[in-house]
């Protein structure tokens, strides 16, 4: 009878010590993971970071135009200024407004809307003066002169702005104001009302002459233009056709009023824009 004899599995490493090394060999496995995980992730980010963003193209051509519209004014625009002074602020404050208020009804009686009218400033200073204080000499010798400041007056002044809408009647109104012994008329200018469709022919204007020197460019370089790249525009301002009115007026000097002859002439409406193209 043949003996049977146990036989006894014997692991050649312990068991909890190839559990340890096989938890360290995942982590590590883990750990290069995420990193060649994190690398290519950011890889991708960085490369949509350019998406929907153009790169300026190196080879360009850049071409300037420019448009130019003229109009007659049909607004007229000036500012004038009433000033007094008195030995307080009541004083003068009354002999300004009663000039003043002489000027808005005039302004009234030629129908011009109170819409038209803006007060821009209205201020009140003191006047000083220097002053020789009074010295006695004694013994034929006289001290320095001493100066003394001294309040001799407040002043009061109104300025106002006139917008006129009704352009033939700017001579009159402008000898009427003036025949008041106001004291200043000035800065006289001529405006258009609505203006925004004389630009937009400007600027169309603008652009057309841009784009024809922009394709004989092309063509004198012998290359193609593609798509434009850049645009901006310079709006400019409004350049007067006209010489400033004449002063065939003396305004306040007592005389008879002469209303002056204003002409309006044209004004220019420059727009000058600036456009890129790429080269294909």
């Amino acid at each position: 009878m043949i003996e049977k004899k146990e036989i006894k599995k014997v692991c050649p490493i312990d068991c909890q010590d190839c559990i340890h090394k096989m938890m360290m060999i995942t982590a590590l496995v883990l750990v290069v993971l995420a990193l060649f995980l994190s690398v290519k992730t950011y890889g991708a980010f960085k490369a949509n970071s350019f998406i929907g963003q153009d790169i300026y193209p190196q080879n360009t051509i850049s071409v300037t135009g420019e448009g130019e519209v003229s109009a007659v004014p049909d607004i007229a625009n000036f500012s004038f200024s009433v000033m007094e002074e008195a030995k307080t602020v009541e004083q003068a404050q009354s002999k300004a407004t009663e000039k003043m208020n002489a000027v808005l009804d005039f302004l009234n009686k030629e129908g011009i809307n109170q819409t038209e009218i803006k007060t821009t400033g209205y201020n009140i200073y003191p006047r000083y003066e220097w002053w020789n204080k009074e010295v006695s000499c004694e013994e034929g010798l006289c001290p320095p002169t001493d100066r003394q400041r001294v309040l001799v007056a407040y002043e009061v002044s109104q300025n106002i702005s006139i917008e006129l809408k009704d352009i033939a009647s700017a001579g009159k109104i402008l000898a009427g104001i003036g025949s008041m012994e106001v004291s200043n008329v000035s800065g006289l200018s001529f405006d258009i009302d609505e203006k925004e469709d004389l630009q937009r022919e400007a600027r169309q204007e603008a652009i057309k002459k841009a784009q024809i020197k922009a394709k004989e460019l092309a063509k004198d370089l012998g290359v193609k233009l593609g798509r434009m790249i850049s645009y901006s525009t310079n709006e400019g301002n409004d350049y007067p056709r006209y010489a400033v009115m004449e002063k065939s007026m003396a305004y306040g000097m007592g005389g008879d009023m002469a209303v002056p002859e204003i002409p309006v002439g044209e004004n220019e409406i420059k727009i000058t824009i600036y456009m890129t193209y790429e080269i294909k």
